[in-house]
């Protein structure tokens, strides 16, 4: 599919992955209609939080019709939502009598056992778009079993954004040690408390959501020895990527309670150039090749070793990031061509 219109619905505030992918479709040569879901947030807080919770009625009466204009007044090919769950059923069908393919793109898990709490109209309206991506393996048997029509697609990363550091970077250029970039999600603090604690290890954190978790005289100490940085909310853009480059070690998890086989921060790692330490799971072995491309662990304990083993072989530690970096671009980990198979699956559908 080349040259049509998508209406890309959803949050498009700098820094944000949402963001990146509506550019990644402008590059694959589409007109992009942007829907910034942003302009309908409630500013009092308490109507946003009671619409986040319960997205009905006339909570999402003004962003159903704002969007039925939109499409109205546009005529686009393709309507894709991120994240939709302020649109009835009503809504998306409405759309599609109007000649427009729908898209369902949801990073999070509305069926996995973490209880976000935001899904209620999803729940109501998932059956009625054309098209699902699916991020997650788990997803695949629910989606084949409700006989929906979907499209297994990796985690991507942002070429624009996510790229190696300079040539002459080197280790002298890294001064965070075994660095984790995100947030406090399930026991991700008590597993790093354990590195910096018992095994002394060099960890530095940043991220969005640390300062409840490490409060009192644990985050007075752990800002003033560097190993709290950046946690006044979650790095973004260029910051993002310097964060990475400066680390010799990029720890990251999966989020169980989210059914996640793979990170979406082991594509962003790699595609940086930076040595991925990461829980090992079924999805991570797939996507690059253990000892080679990247490292994985299963215990906090092998976790520990490997941070000693790469910290004291800095040549070993190199080679594998660059592997990894190769292996990112190789397999097409990046927006562009994930989002690609997307639009040809619905070029495909138009001729069925």
């Amino acid at each position: 599919m080349t040259g049509c219109s998508i209406l890309y619905v959803g949050s498009l505030a700098e820094g944000q992955t949402c963001l990146y992918r509506y550019h990644a479709l402008e590059r694959l040569g589409h007109r992009l209609i942007p829907f910034d879901m942003d302009r309908y947030v409630f500013k009092q807080k308490t109507l946003s939080a009671l619409r986040f919770r319960f997205p009905m009625g006339p909570l999402i009466a003004g962003v159903n019709a704002a969007l039925l204009d939109a499409v109205k007044k546009e005529k686009p090919d393709v309507v894709w939502m991120d994240k939709p769950i302020d649109f009835t059923a009503a809504t998306i069908k409405r759309i599609r009598a109007l000649g427009a393919q729908t898209v369902d793109y949801n990073q999070d898990n509305p069926f996995g056992p973490r209880n976000d709490g935001c899904w209620h109209q999803f729940y109501k309206s998932f059956r009625s778009f054309d098209l699902h991506c699916l991020l997650r393996n788990a997803d695949i048997p629910r989606y084949k079993g409700w006989g929906l029509n979907y499209l297994k697609i990796q985690l991507s990363y942002d070429p624009v954004v996510h790229f190696p550091p300079p040539k002459e970077w080197s280790d002298q250029d890294q001064p965070r040690g075994a660095s984790y970039i995100g947030h406090p999600h399930e026991d991700r603090a008590n597993f790093l408390r354990t590195l910096i604690e018992r095994e002394k290890l060099p960890v530095v954190i940043s991220g969005s959501g640390w300062l409840p978790v490490m409060v009192g005289e644990e985050r007075a100490r752990y800002t003033s020895a560097g190993i709290l940085q950046d946690a006044q909310g979650m790095l973004k853009g260029k910051d993002y990527r310097e964060a990475i480059w400066k680390s010799k070690i990029n720890l990251s998890f999966v989020t169980l309670l989210n059914e996640e086989d793979v990170a979406h921060k082991a594509f962003e790692i790699t595609a940086c150039g930076g040595f991925l330490l990461a829980f090992r799971t079924p999805g991570h072995l797939a996507c690059f090749e253990e000892g080679k491309e990247a490292e994985f662990f299963s215990t906090v304990e092998e976790c520990a070793e490997k941070v000693r083993y790469y910290l004291a072989h800095p040549a070993e530690r190199a080679e594998i990031a660059r592997r990894g970096c190769e292996r990112a671009k190789r397999s097409g980990y990046d927006n562009d061509t994930q989002l690609g198979l997307v639009l040809s699956r619905l070029e495909e559908m138009r001729h069925t």
